[in-house]
């Protein structure tokens, strides 16, 4: 073979491999993409049926409803213009409170409830997780709107 011949292949060989790598990476964070809606999003079909999502707001005064197995766990989650109701399987944060802002990650289910994975609670008086500040915001706004028409 050429030496021409040759540094041709190893240039080729090489802008394969960096493609290949490519794909990898992309794939790889795609995967683990999670994406955050509000109850509005959600309740306006924004939000994606079976696949992995968060969604936050605060935890509706009186929902907190825990099932006779000790660890399941039927809550709503709100942003003061909608209501999602969830269900936790697990341990949940000592910071989990009714009126109290947390952000579930999990799934919709096709009969409107969010299956939680995970649920975070936030970790003190002063901070809510930005989307989740946002969300109630904007439901806040539009609430307003509504009544003020």
């Amino acid at each position: 073979m050429k030496p021409r011949h040759k540094k041709l292949a190893i240039i080729a060989s090489s802008v394969t491999a960096l493609g290949v790598a490519s794909i990898l990476v992309l794939n790889a964070f795609q995967s683990n993409l999670v994406f955050f809606f509000s109850p509005s999003q959600v309740a306006a079909n924004e939000a994606p049926v079976g696949k992995s999502f968060r969604i936050g707001g605060l935890v509706e005064e009186g929902s907190v409803k825990r099932q006779s197995d000790g660890v399941t766990v039927n809550f709503v989650v709100t942003d003061t213009a909608k209501v999602i109701p969830v269900v936790y399987t697990g341990i949940l944060p000592d910071l989990f409170k009714e009126g109290k802002g947390v952000v579930a990650q999990g799934k919709l289910a096709n009969d409107g409830i969010f299956r939680a994975d995970e649920v975070l609670a936030k970790h003190d008086e002063n901070y809510m997780p930005p989307e989740a500040a946002s969300a109630l915001e904007q439901a806040d706004k539009a609430r307003q709107t509504v009544l003020v028409q």
